[in-house]
């Protein structure tokens, strides 16, 4: 059970490595275009000089952190909190905004804003389950508590 904890865990950090790598490059492949698309929100709009390279940065970090076993935890972690604000950013632009301008790149710039939410949704599900039965896999047994 344990080998198929890991490769799960090793599956799930290699999609996000993938993924934030890929945005990422996107943004920087197109950086203008992204600050202007921030500029575009009407709630991104007065932190868009400095939020597309915070943006950045954060998803090249967790990269950096999801490279490495003693870091993937944390990076998994910082994925799922990223997504989960990606993905509130995404319902509350879809519920108050009609004018919605899409700062993503390459691929994903293609989904409709539905399907970007529910891709994001998706996204911080599997990293919610890999830390999760990481988690689970981590805890002592009882019985194991009394042995050094």
């Amino acid at each position: 059970m344990h080998h198929i904890k890991a490769n799960f865990k090793a599956f799930i950090s290699y999609f996000f490595i993938l993924l934030f790598c890929y945005a990422a490059i996107s943004k920087i492949m197109d950086f203008e275009k992204f600050q202007i698309q921030m500029k575009d929100s009407p709630l991104l709009s007065p932190f868009s000089e400095l939020l597309p390279l915070f943006i950045i940065a954060v998803e090249l970090f967790l990269v950096g952190l999801l490279c490495y076993q003693k870091t993937q935890n944390i990076g998994l972690l910082g994925s799922f909190i990223l997504m989960l604000i990606f993905t509130v950013y995404i319902g509350i632009m879809l519920v108050t905004s009609e004018n919605l301008p899409c700062s993503c790149g390459g691929i994903l710039e293609k989904m409709t804003w539905t399907q970007h939410f529910y891709f994001n949704i998706g996204c911080a599900v599997l990293a919610f389950l890999a830390l999760v039965s990481n988690k689970k896999y981590n805890r002592p047994v009882d019985g194991d508590r009394n042995h050094s």
